[in-house]
């Protein structure tokens, strides 16, 4: 059955046609929502509420966007939603002194070895909390444009907001997550090739 035929069956109460649609967009879903918070937990609890919105909203889609970019728009909106309350709740920012021992370590450096898995794994850390130093909505802007690679038309049709919007936020969220980056431990300037 086709993805169309599908959201008819399911708009009319089909629980298996959307159990299908699920089934086809839950991973799609869940990443995004991964990116946007950093947490598989929050991610999960957050796919189930984007699923739960799809399944309440569904008789009002009209089909005038894809059904993944409804989906990514829902999925985004409960993020923002959530990120909102959750800076709300914190009184103290992240500490990184867990990880503190963790760049002490020192490895031989080989190919392969454990030393660059732990650069690997620090490199991403510190992504992610650069993501996480950022607006929601910058955020937002962010991974749909570099991690789903939606062009700058379908951000702003998924996010109902105009392009020159959406262009705007993310230079501002780049600029916010170089200085991030740059701040700690000069991220970037370590790329010069050496040989």
């Amino acid at each position: 059955m086709t993805e169309q035929k599908l959201i008819q069956a399911a708009q009319r109460g089909d629980q298996k046609a959307f159990e299908q649609l699920v089934k086809d967009n839950q991973s799609l879903v869940y990443n995004l929502a991964y990116r946007m918070t950093g947490n598989p937990d929050d991610a999960a609890d957050l796919t189930q509420d984007a699923f739960l919105n799809a399944w309440k909203g569904l008789t009002h889609f009209q089909g005038q966007s894809s059904f993944s970019t409804w989906l990514y728009r829902l999925t985004s909106n409960a993020c923002v939603d959530f990120l909102r309350r959750q800076k709300r709740r914190e009184t103290l920012s992240l500490t990184m002194e867990e990880d503190e021992e963790d760049r002490q370590i020192q490895i031989p450096d080989e190919r392969y070895s454990p030393q660059r898995e732990l650069e690997r794994k620090e490199a991403h850390r510190i992504l992610q909390e650069g993501l996480s130093a950022l607006s929601p909505e910058h955020r937002q802007v962010l991974l749909l444009r570099e991690s789903e690679g939606l062009s700058y038309q379908e951000i702003a049709q998924c996010l109902g907001l105009e392009e020159g919007t959406v262009k705007s936020r993310i230079a501002r969220a780049r600029t916010a997550l170089r200085d991030f980056l740059l701040q700690s431990g000069n991220f970037f300037r370590e790329q010069t090739s050496k040989g």
